[in-house]
């Protein structure tokens, strides 16, 4: 990449360029202010709700953006993209609605609901092409494919047109705010949408602090940040799909870099229980990615304070398949489940003995696997148990000691853990 490109920063002009070509397929979404979290946490939260987008993320607007500036030839050709989903039926929407053909890569674990809503919004214009596990497999063959086949990448992060399609939230968030922003949370998978952020408040509201948020399991800026260098991270946890990125692009590295005020990880197991609020007492559906920025705000409750706080709700392509384990992650982090090796005594009476003896009045089994295999005093089983308060946990450990039942805990091994559950 040339010295030029690595040093570009989108200015306000071209993102208002942007903003005039993609109003044609993007809507403004609404700048709400949400009552919970404004009382939680004392100060003025405002929810920017790109999860109303029509494909119901902000990545509508970094493609269209990139692909209405492809010239006649190129768009004849046709593009090509890679995606974990959001910026998939981002690219599948512009191709049908210009009527030109789309070929997009994703990985091969991307949750059906992305794939099936890429290929409707896409139509007869798109084919889809599972390839990989990660994002950076995806983006690999999709590269390859441009090359051998003579069509245009559209990157759903490290191009200037994507990223100041992106930039584009930010002068909605100015035009729509009364007041003057003191803080924006913006979620960070490859750095587009806080790039193109950076921008447009850089020029339109400098003293506005942007807080960039990534998994606690893909920190790809933020550790590329501490490094002083773009680090690429090899083993990343690939839950929170629409921002977990072994690398993120270089222009994006350079631009965050400079003008972030702060970045932040948040455990996945709490961005599930974001997730899970959200839902039960704002009826607000998100995806993982979604839940980043409102998750983070239990971190910074005392800088925030009586002040203005945008946090960007990015996305809510969720797939309702993933509850159980939405719902398993929250659990976990809350402590208040947890999974055991039991020894049973192989006699009568041993399970209802620990029904009764072990077990305390709210604990409840959600997990049980057992199969005798042997004529052994004693046999194992995997159990898994939820708790009403963390501070049963203890206890549990303690009856299941002395009436001879513990066998392992297994909750803090988690190779042993994915293994067995």
């Amino acid at each position: 990449m040339d010295l030029v490109t690595t040093t570009y920063f989108p200015e306000l002009e071209d993102i208002q360029k942007a903003a005039s070509i993609i109003k044609e397929v993007s809507m403004v979404t609404p700048l709400m202010n949400s009552i919970r979290y404004s009382r939680k946490y004392d100060a003025n939260i405002l929810l920017k709700r790109e999860d109303l987008q029509r494909v119901r993320s902000y990545k509508i607007r970094g493609a269209f953006n990139k692909i209405s500036s492809l010239t006649e030839e190129e768009l004849k050709r046709g593009v090509v993209c890679a995606s974990a989903g959001n910026h998939a039926q981002g690219v599948a929407f512009a191709c049908d609605h210009l009527g030109i053909e789309g070929t997009i890569y994703m990985p091969s674990v991307t949750p059906k609901q992305k794939v099936e809503q890429t290929q409707m919004f896409g139509g007869d214009h798109v084919k889809i092409i599972l390839e990989g596990d990660t994002f950076d497999d995806s983006s690999k063959a999709a590269m390859q494919a441009c090359r051998s086949e003579g069509k245009t990448f559209v990157h759903p992060f490290e191009d200037p047109k994507t990223i100041e399609g992106q930039g584009t939230i930010g002068l909605e968030i100015f035009k729509q705010a009364d007041v003057p922003i003191d803080y924006i949370f913006v979620a960070i998978g490859g750095g587009g949408l806080a790039s193109g952020l950076c921008g447009a408040m850089k020029a339109l509201s400098p003293k506005t602090k942007i807080i960039g948020i990534e998994p606690k399991g893909a920190p790809s800026m933020l550790t590329s940040i501490q490094n002083n260098k773009n680090t690429e991270i090899f083993n990343i946890d690939k839950f929170i799909d629409g921002a977990a990125v072994q690398k993120v692009g270089d222009i994006n590295f350079n631009i965050c870099k400079e003008y972030l005020s702060d970045i932040y990880t948040v455990p996945e197991g709490l961005v599930c229980q974001t997730i899970l609020d959200l839902y039960n007492r704002d009826a607000i559906v998100v995806e993982p990615a979604g839940a980043l920025t409102l998750a983070a705000l239990e971190a910074y409750k005392d800088k925030i304070k009586d002040k203005n706080v945008v946090c960007i709700v990015s996305g809510s392509n969720n797939d309702i398949t993933r509850t159980a384990e939405i719902k398993e992650r929250a659990l976990l982090y809350a402590d208040l489940k947890h999974y055991f090796i039991v020894r049973f005594p192989q006699r009568a009476g041993a399970l209802k003995q620990f029904v009764g003896e072990v077990l305390g009045p709210n604990d409840d089994i959600t997990h049980f696997e057992y199969s005798k295999k042997s004529s052994r005093e004693n046999g194992p089983a995997v159990v898994g148990i939820e708790l009403k308060d963390q501070n049963d946990l203890q206890p549990l450990i303690g009856r299941m000691k002395r009436l001879n039942f513990f066998g392992d805990y297994l909750n803090n091994k988690p190779d042993l853990f994915q293994f067995l559950v």
